[in-house]
């Protein structure tokens, strides 16, 4: 099944790429390696802030990093030219906690994003990955995710 039917079945349309918000490019290309640009967490009703241990669940902050996987595809098809089915795999992904000190569930979080992936994409969703924690993130949000994409 093609990428762009599959998320379709998911009830997901990826949105048109979001543009950086400072001196930066969304994403760079290296042969057939795509670098996006780390993406927070951003809902249909603006952006998904909190602070995971503190005012935000597990399973909300799980929610977040869903919509950070939403970004990265979104930015992928882009520099993909719109055909986001050049994606030959998810290479890496890194995963940044809008957390406590205390908090210790940062890879929980981040699975919302890995899970995604996977059940988007399948084999192909499949990546190495790390979820750390930091004690503040931009505008506030929850989560940022960055990723690394082989391409054709």
């Amino acid at each position: 099944m093609s990428i762009t039917n599959r998320l379709t079945e998911l009830g997901v349309i990826l949105p048109d790429a979001p543009a950086p918000a400072a001196n930066y490019v969304p994403f760079v290309q290296v042969g057939n390696i795509v670098y996006v640009s780390g993406q927070i967490s951003n809902g249909p009703d603006g952006l998904i802030t909190g602070k995971l241990g503190a005012d935000m669940s597990v399973e909300d902050g799980a929610a977040a990093a869903k919509t950070c996987a939403i970004s990265l595809l979104a930015q992928l098809k882009a520099a993909c030219g719109g055909d986001i089915e050049r994606l030959v795999r998810v290479v890496k992904l890194t995963g940044f906690v809008n957390s406590t000190q205390e908090f210790t569930d940062q890879p929980r979080v981040i699975n919302g994003c890995s899970d995604f992936l996977v059940e988007a994409l399948g084999d192909k969703g499949r990546h190495a990955r790390s979820a750390v924690s930091a004690p503040s993130l931009p505008l506030g949000v929850a989560v940022e995710i960055e990723g690394i994409f082989e391409i054709a």
